[in-house]
């Protein structure tokens, strides 16, 4: 009698656990701090460039409210530009948000200026036409709706990827989704970056912060990348990875690396102008980014991801580098 009761138990034990023993191997969530470059105009003016965050599980029911994603869907970037719509952040699926099309596939392979205005069109008319009639399209002096769509036709990414936990994905749309979301844009301190820095102080409490020096307390996309790297490599068990993402050529001059707000200055020339004003805030700020505001980053090894490879953000990762989808890799932390 014992036995074919512990025949029953291990029978009943099997079947409750049959619907999880498949997918315990995907358990893991997965998401990715976007460093993107600096181009354009700004490259020049402000070559701190832009900053968003990329969730592999975390998908956009529409651009301003969020969802758990569907089997075979690649997840989303959710980011903040200057009040698009009047919205503080915007939610766009990843393989639009970089090339502005659905299909990895249909990503060309050089462009011009009238091919991507031409696809960047199309998907606005396609899905982002909730924003609003008035949202204006955006140009090299103003932000609009074409910021969303397209990114990597006039810049460059660096991916920090890492891994999350449902439960974090789950906790996350429900912050967002019943977040107030209107903008309060501010160069300064309430940036791309400082969007950034938020999110991901969501999954890792107390580790993103405004610091005085560099940078005078404002937050930039190089910082943060800095702080997750540094954060990740004393948790082996975010297994963070550094990818990059390249930009297609073309349409823009290439992007420019990311640069600390006092490296900026430098970089640009303006400290010149500050020198002949004032020589002790113009030494300040030459000390303020080449002592403090370097940040350095793993970025010389960096796998590298084009469209068709965009679908290792969305998995396991490690197993698709052992398959040689990338050319090379910085493992940072764990196999």
């Amino acid at each position: 009698m014992s036995w074919m009761l512990r025949r029953r138990a291990i029978l009943i034990l099997l079947l409750v656990l049959a619907p999880v023993l498949p997918v315990c191997p995907r358990c893991g969530a997965q998401a990715a701090l976007l460093m993107e470059k600096a181009d354009g105009i700004s490259a020049f003016l402000d070559p701190t460039g832009h900053e968003a965050v990329y969730f592999a599980r975390i998908c956009a029911a529409t651009p301003t409210k969020l969802r758990r994603c569907a089997p075979g869907e690649l997840g989303s970037v959710i980011t903040r530009y200057q009040g698009i719509a009047g919205y503080d952040w915007l939610a766009v699926p990843l393989i639009p948000y970089l090339y502005s099309v659905e299909n990895p596939s249909a990503v060309p392979h050089r462009v011009t200026h009238a091919t991507v205005r031409r696809l960047r069109q199309q998907y606005h008319d396609a899905h982002l036409l909730s924003l609003g009639n008035r949202v204006p399209e955006g140009g090299r002096l103003q932000r609009g709706w074409n910021q969303l769509v397209g990114a990597s036709y006039q810049r460059g990414t660096y991916a920090f990827w890492f891994r999350t936990t449902k439960a974090q994905d789950d906790a996350f749309i429900a912050r967002m989704n019943a977040s107030a979301n209107r903008s309060h844009f501010n160069l300064l301190f309430r940036n791309c970056a400082d969007f950034a820095a938020a999110v991901l102080d969501f999954y890792f409490p107390h580790v993103f912060r405004r610091h005085l020096a560099p940078d005078a307390g404002i937050v930039t996309p190089r910082q943060v990348a800095y702080e997750l790297v540094h954060y990740a490599r004393q948790r082996p068990e975010l297994h963070l990875k550094v990818f990059q993402i390249p930009q297609i050529p073309g349409y823009r001059r290439p992007s420019r690396i990311n640069q600390s707000a006092a490296a900026s200055l430098i970089m640009s020339g303006y400290i010149v102008p500050i020198a002949l004003l004032n020589l002790y805030a113009a030494g300040v700020i030459a000390a303020d980014g080449l002592a403090w505001g370097r940040y350095p980053l793993p970025l010389k090894d960096a796998c590298l991801l084009g469209p068709q490879g965009l679908a290792v953000l969305a998995s396991a990762g490690l197993k698709h580098l052992r398959k040689g989808l990338c050319s090379k890799g910085a493992d940072l932390a764990g196999p």
